[in-house]
């Protein structure tokens, strides 16, 4: 079906000079002024990259080829794109422009592309993992607001890999979910299961993202960590995870996610800690403090950070729904 016909402006002998503002012309009939805002930043950026780098044809038709094979190894699970966007350390930056945290709120850190919907519902103390070469942890947190006020019923979806350093959606024989599941904080902000140690990891080397930072003289490690979503209405969505003090690749994390805060001790389990949450006297403990942030503090943090780029920029800008458009007015 043909769409209704719309105006369209004249273009006429398009240059490398002239090729951008004609792009952005035809682009600003959107009706949609965020994403008419979001199409001419995204025009301008690409277009400039391109003359700036006086791109080659043959390097467009190998950056095509990438994304293309980038796409083609996306499954049900495994999320190439998203490993992609953590490797040039975009999963980062966007998380720290939409969830700033005051403090003292816990900082956030990047999902990565193992996170699965179907992690089992685990009640307080149950083990999330079933491996026997890993060692024995032990996981102690509390979930608070800012003024240290108990944050009940928030949900927690945790998950890690084995002791051979692959979540088992990396498994070619992956029955049931293992090394993850969803818990739920008590009335006092306790939660606690038990896992295994963290262990270092490679992310996928097999794919495109892989040879991409071999081509770039990249290491593809990750630290020891364990990943943490939390989850309440009314309060900001945090994706976090936190990573275990003296890893090789503490202050070289693949896809930036490790930040001072987030960097944690384990001690060795005691006799008396053991005794107390019945598990025995073996392995490790990992103690936590999660703080959140409400929703309502993160948006207004959100507003004043992005009124004070936006002026540092020099742009002439409003928000709108938080988001910046072009002040017209």
């Amino acid at each position: 079906m043909a769409s209704p016909a719309l105006p369209m402006p004249e273009l006429l002998d398009l240059t490398v000079d002239n090729i951008t503002p004609n792009t952005i012309l035809v682009n600003s009939q959107c009706a949609n002024a965020r994403l008419r805002y979001l199409m001419q930043r995204l025009v301008t950026h690409l277009h400039d990259f391109a003359r700036e780098t006086r791109l080659s044809t043959s390097e467009w038709t190998a950056a095509v080829a990438f994304l293309t094979a980038t796409g083609q190894a996306c499954t049900e699970l495994r999320q190439e794109f998203v490993l992609l966007s953590d490797v040039l350390g975009l999963s980062l930056l966007v998380d720290a422009v939409n969830h700033p945290k005051p403090a003292p709120c816990t900082e956030g850190s990047v999902l990565g592309p193992f996170h699965t919907h179907d992690a089992p519902v685990v009640a307080a103390g149950g083990s999330i993992s079933a491996d026997p070469a890993g060692e024995p942890l032990l996981v102690l947190c509390t979930v608070r607001d800012r003024e240290g006020r108990s944050l009940a019923d928030v949900k927690v979806d945790v998950w890690e890999t084995d002791a051979s350093g692959r979540y088992d959606v990396q498994h070619e024989d992956r029955g049931a979910p293992s090394e993850r599941a969803v818990l739920r904080s008590g009335e006092d902000g306790r939660f606690w299961f038990t896992g295994i140690t963290p262990v270092s990891y490679p992310i996928p080397t097999d794919g495109p993202v892989g040879k991409l930072l071999q081509k770039l003289g990249r290491h593809p490690w990750r630290p020891a960590h364990m990943h943490f979503m939390l989850e309440k209405p009314g309060w900001d969505h945090l994706i976090t995870a936190v990573y275990v003090r003296g890893d090789p690749y503490e202050t070289s994390d693949a896809v930036f996610g490790v930040k001072k805060s987030l960097i944690v001790d384990l001690e060795p389990i005691d006799e008396a800690t053991a005794a107390q949450y019945g598990v025995k006297c073996e392995g490790k403990v990992l103690r936590q403090d999660f703080v959140l942030a409400s929703e309502k503090e993160t948006a207004e943090l959100r507003d004043k950070n992005a009124i004070e780029a936006l002026k540092r920029l020099g742009l002439n800008m409003k928000l709108v729904d938080h988001l910046p458009v072009p002040d017209l007015d």
